[in-house]
């Protein structure tokens, strides 16, 4: 039912919440639900911070893999539940900012010269959270340019060389992996040694690892000599690794303020502690995803930061939210096939995209707005007497967020002062807790990621399967032979799909050595070795 203009006041008056040391405030008043509707879920938001509080103890949380659940102690090491943690975790911190001085001080450069560029190598939650955070923070001013290999797509990796080019020898290269074994990583780490090979340049001078201890990233970093290791531990995973080593060490060696980052992030976990709904942001997020999705996410969220610093956020919280929520069993065995969709890019650039939809088509999403006070750190001009383009930004996103609720279209929006290190803290912490206490509430494991450990295997054994068809061709003689040939003479008769992807993809790089002979459809096409 339509509201009135008083209506709509009193509702926003009751449902928006400033949180001022936070330098944010959340408005729920545009989600549809009443009083009646938080009383219902009342006991389970109550469990559920009963839940996190025993995590933040020490709590075996994951229990599939019998670990606990410690990156809040990152940003308060004094929670963690053994004083050899904290120490680890106080060390490090202060290994991270003597590295990065000695780093900017030239006390630590490269074979050319002073490092003036950082390269990532990592995957997923080793490399969305610094992508994010250097997108939020960074500028011309940073005293390391941020590059970073996140994928296996050799291309990518060559524009990536082609970027940095003749700075290889001032170009510090920071590999991440928890356990040294993930096969993106590795591929990047190896095709990056081999870019500094051609320039005549030994990779272990320019080299850092962040890994776990004993990995066997860990003892290859060793072997080699490389600059430094930092550490992962088995109680961080890696979509909330971002205030670990993962991101403080990209964060400081771009001279982003890494005290300030996890300044906001402690005052958020502080705040979210509160057991009073009305003075606990990340309850308040997680209540309100329960009850628009009915506890089963039956709507997407759509993130729209009016910012194009938070451009990034989207795609972190993509995994920080899909990876840890969709799941197929609850913590009692049964299948539930849980989760919550998440995309979204910015505004105003969306309302010439998606929002079309957004209002008009399918009703199968709410909206996250994130609103930020401060447009520029000048003055600017005036793109019309008496307004800014920060003036029409702001414009866009309350307009945007009424048109969506006059059609019936739920939004969340989040305010905050500024984007700076202490407010990505604030953000990084409140939607890390509000993902943790929505889990609680819908009994699933947040913590694990089976679904894709099974990608893993199935791409282990694709390789494989590579491999063999490769062998295959090569005996095969000058006439070559076809899908079904190849796939008899491996013995592998149920891998016929599997096979022909694989061919074609041979085919279609002239240096891997194989032609295909088109036949009378795709199917009859022949391959063979040159």
């Amino acid at each position: 039912m339509k509201q009135s203009r008083q209506e709509l006041w009193a509702r926003f008056q009751k449902y928006y919440s400033e949180f001022p040391t936070l330098g944010l405030a959340v408005d729920l008043s545009r989600m549809r639900f009443d009083d009646a509707a938080l009383s219902a879920i009342d006991s389970k938001v109550r469990r559920a911070l009963d839940g996190m509080a025993e995590l933040e103890r020490g709590a075996i949380a994951n229990p599939d893999e019998k670990r606990m659940v410690g990156h809040y102690w990152l940003r308060n090491p004094a929670l963690a539940p053994k004083p050899e943690i904290a120490r680890e975790i106080e060390t490090t911190i202060d290994s991270i900012r003597d590295f990065a001085h000695k780093v900017h001080s030239g006390a630590i450069r490269g074979a050319r010269g002073p490092f003036r560029n950082l390269l990532l190598i990592g995957i997923g939650g080793s490399a969305l959270g610094p992508q994010f955070v250097s997108h939020a923070l960074g500028g011309p001013g940073d005293k390391l340019r941020f590059w970073a290999l996140d994928n296996t797509d050799p291309d990518g990796m060559d524009r990536v060389f082609a970027g940095i080019g003749a700075e290889a020898g001032q170009t510090l290269c920071v590999v991440v992996s928890k356990s040294g074994g993930t096969k993106e990583t590795r591929n990047g780490m190896l095709e990056t040694q081999a870019f500094y090979s051609r320039q005549g340049l030994e990779f272990a001078d320019h080299a850092v690892a962040i890994t776990q201890a004993g990995s066997e990233l860990d003892r290859y970093a060793a072997e080699q000599r490389w600059i430094q290791r930092f550490p992962m531990w088995d109680w961080v995973g890696g979509r909330t690794s971002e205030l670990s080593a993962v991101g403080l060490l990209p964060a400081a060696l771009q001279g982003f303020d890494i005290t300030a980052m996890l300044a906001g992030a402690r005052a958020c976990d502080e705040i979210t502690r509160s057991r009073d709904f009305k003075s606990n942001p990340a309850a308040q997020l997680a209540a309100m995803w329960f009850l628009v999705g009915n506890g089963k996410g039956d709507k997407s969220m759509v993130v729209l930061p009016y910012k194009d610093r938070l451009e990034l956020f989207s795609r972190y919280l993509q995994q920080l939210v899909m990876e840890s929520l969709g799941k197929e069993k609850d913590l009692d065995g049964n299948t539930v096939h849980q989760g919550l969709t998440v995309f979204g890019n910015k505004g105003s650039t969306d309302q010439h995209a998606y929002i079309q939809q957004l209002r008009d088509g399918r009703a199968d999403f709410f909206v996250v707005f994130i609103e930020v006070l401060r447009h520029r750190k000048d003055p600017g001009i005036e793109v019309e007497p008496g307004v800014t383009s920060g003036d029409f930004l702001t414009g866009f996103l309350l307009g945007t967020r009424e048109a969506l609720y006059e059609s019936d279209r739920t939004s969340i929006t989040l305010t905050i002062d500024d984007v700076s290190p202490f407010t990505v803290g604030v953000l990084i912490a409140l939607f890390e807790r509000a993902v943790g206490l929505y889990a609680s509430m819908i009994n699933i494991n947040a913590y694990h990621q089976p679904g894709v450990e099974a990608g893993k295997k199935a791409a282990a054994g694709i390789v494989t399967l590579k491999q063999r068809v490769v062998e295959a061709l090569a005996s095969g003689g000058r006439t070559g032979m076809t899908i079904d040939q190849i796939a008899e003479r491996i013995g592998s008769p149920d891998e016929l799909e599997m096979i022909f992807k694989i061919c074609e993809c041979l085919a279609a790089n002239p240096f891997c050595g194989i032609v295909k002979v088109r036949g009378k459809d795709p199917f009859t096409s022949v391959y063979r070795k040159v």
